[in-house]
């Protein structure tokens, strides 16, 4: 049976002087079939189920356009250039048996050479993780990635409450990750176990899973 190959359809995005670096595993197959949807962005993260541009349109209040246009791709790029953020998913690529999303189905994973991109942009400070430590999500992928680049660079847990940050040293530079709860739809499931999320919920019944994003990225973007 023949694999598919899942490749990602995006270079890394990242303006000169980022500071902080999004990083997930992969889009959609669709993105990389060129087969969007008129509501998907031709963009990082731009799938219309993805969560994380409606959680930075509300955090920032962006008033940004869901639809396959230069001008909603435009818009996302002004707003992190503005904010020096960048986007660098770890995945460069991977194979599948079933043609969807799950980062569990990826086989044959090849990462990005997230250290040497690092090294030349010399004011990142943080990795934003959408996803956490579970099998195949972005921090799983960058510790498997660190032990087979290095021996000496290791993750050192600074919090380990949700979202559990780390930190590691480059080259003498302190670079700090931080593992978001995945800006998808699969991610409700667990945020709705969250003892924080429950408690929020009780005392406002109308609080819901997006609100419950909003607040946890809004610490770190």
């Amino acid at each position: 049976m023949e694999l598919f190959h899942h490749t990602h359809p995006f270079p890394p995005f990242i303006p000169e002087n980022a500071t902080k670096l999004i990083v997930g595993t992969l889009p959609p197959p669709r993105f990389t079939r060129r087969e969007l949807k008129p509501d998907d962005v031709d963009f990082c993260y731009g799938s219309r189920d993805g969560l994380l541009w409606p959680v930075l349109d509300r955090i920032f209040q962006l008033n940004l356009k869901y639809e396959n246009t230069s001008e909603a791709i435009q818009q996302r790029q002004d707003f992190l250039k503005s904010r020096n953020i960048g986007i660098c998913d770890i995945v460069e690529s991977s194979r599948r048996e079933k043609i969807d999303a799950s980062d569990l189905g990826m086989q044959k994973v090849e990462l990005r050479d997230m250290l040497e991109i690092l090294r030349k942009y010399p004011q990142i400070d943080t990795l934003l993780f959408t996803g956490g430590n579970s099998k195949n999500g972005p921090e799983y992928f960058f510790r498997k990635y660190l032990k087979e680049q290095s021996a000496e660079i290791k993750l050192k847990i600074v919090s380990n409450k949700s979202p559990r940050v780390h930190q590691f040293i480059l080259n003498g530079r302190s670079i700090k990750t931080v593992s978001l709860v995945a800006p998808s739809g699969a991610a409700n499931i667990s945020i709705g176990s969250s003892e924080l999320y429950k408690e929020m919920k009780k005392k406002n019944p109308e609080f819901n899973t997006l609100d419950f994003r909003v607040l946890q990225y809004k610490e770190f973007f």
